[in-house]
């Protein structure tokens, strides 16, 4: 099979591979090594929700090598209307069955690691331990903070997303500088009702995590580090904010 290869004689990409990718290769920020770089990434989602699915969706779609999936839920009839990994036939199932089964369809030369279970302060670091970049989808703070409170301890960047009715805000974190997700929202706290929100928004959300996921694994672009990117969907503004570091912070201290 024909290969392309480094200047070195390493094999990268396959034929195959390279027409897959070809419209991501032809890139100059991307190129062969960059592919590269992506078939041999490991990013770990947590959540297959609105947000996870539609990370994953694009992260598998770009080539990145090994993709786990953190959730302890079950597919839902009410699910499906923003949930693109699930469908009518998974209903019951776990969800990262669910998305496992979707994603092997989607591509079947990446390794999905489903993980039926909750992010806890006591399994954090090690589901995170192993893989190179976290994205955060869960519908929490509680369990946004156990992430950015795990990243710092083990160096891992993490891209946050969250939506809610019209609006979404994704924003990353690069241990060890902040600032960090508990400089701005250490005194958030979750409601005891859920809110509705519009599928698309999620998917508008998740997009953007999934780019700056890429752009982490590569190292190209200007990275929503000390800034956050909030999009309203009934103005159909997005806005850019920037945020510093709390001083008295006692996570990136």
């Amino acid at each position: 099979m024909v290969t392309a290869r480094l200047s070195s004689g390493e094999q990268i990409l396959s034929r195959l591979n390279l027409l897959r990718y070809d419209r991501q290769i032809i890139l100059p920020q991307i190129g062969v090594e960059g592919q590269r770089k992506l078939r041999e990434s490991k990013v770990l989602i947590i959540g297959a929700g609105g947000l996870g699915s539609v990370v994953a969706y694009w992260l598998a779609c770009s080539g990145i090598g090994y993709i786990g999936i953190i959730d302890p839920d079950t597919v839902q009839l009410s699910n499906l209307q923003r949930q693109i990994l699930h469908n009518e036939e998974h209903i019951g199932m776990p969800k990262v069955i669910s998305a496992m089964i979707t994603l092997r369809k989607i591509n079947s030369e990446i390794e999905i690691l489903p993980y039926p279970d909750e992010i806890y302060k006591k399994n954090a670091l090690d589901y995170i331990k192993s893989y190179d970049v976290v994205v955060a989808c869960p519908d929490n703070f509680k369990t946004r903070k156990i992430l950015n409170d795990a990243c710092f301890k083990m160096s891992k960047p993490l891209v946050i997303g969250a939506v809610s009715e019209f609006e979404g805000q994704v924003f990353d974190i690069i241990p060890p500088y902040g600032p960090c997700y508990n400089c701005i929202f250490e005194e958030a706290e979750d409601e005891k009702t859920s809110r509705g929100i519009l599928a698309p928004v999620a998917g508008v959300i998740g997009s953007i995590q999934a780019v700056e996921a890429i752009k982490i694994l590569i190292g190209f672009g200007e990275l929503l580090h000390g800034r956050m990117i909030i999009y309203n969907a009934l103005n159909g503004v997005f806005r850019d904010v920037k945020f510093s570091k709390n001083p008295s912070c006692r996570i990136c201290k």
